[in-house]
């Protein structure tokens, strides 16, 4: 199973995502909701990577775990759009797979309480 963690500001923008383990829906390697959880995150790095005020933290190092943290460099409005959209992009692709995956896919999303 693979666990995922999303972390949201409170204002919804994001802050971290990690996810650990194989789904075990297919072999490594040919695993379609994997791969799903992989472009998902994979996509959200490179566009927040190359987006103005944003420095990523991230450690896709060990197979079958991908980790990414959000510094957010200066709070424009734009910026501030951008994270939120990446956030809820994140939320509605992991909600959608752990619906269509329940055993394949454990899905947790924490708002900040601060702020």
């Amino acid at each position: 199973m693979t666990t995922i963690h999303l972390s949201l500001e409170k204002d919804g923008r994001l802050r971290s995502c990690e996810a650990k383990g194989h789904s075990g829906y297919a072999d490594k390697g040919s695993d379609i909701v994997c791969a799903a959880i992989s472009f998902l995150m994979r996509t959200v790095m490179q566009v927040l990577s190359e987006t103005e005020g944003v420095q990523l933290e991230s450690d896709t190092s060990l197979r079958g775990e991908i980790f990414f943290r959000v510094k957010q460099n200066w709070f424009d409005e734009k910026t501030n759009a951008e994270l939120v959209f990446a956030g809820e992009l994140l939320k509605k692709g992991f909600s959608s797979l752990s619906k269509d995956y329940p055993e394949n896919v454990l899905y947790e999303s924490l708002k900040d309480a601060a702020k």
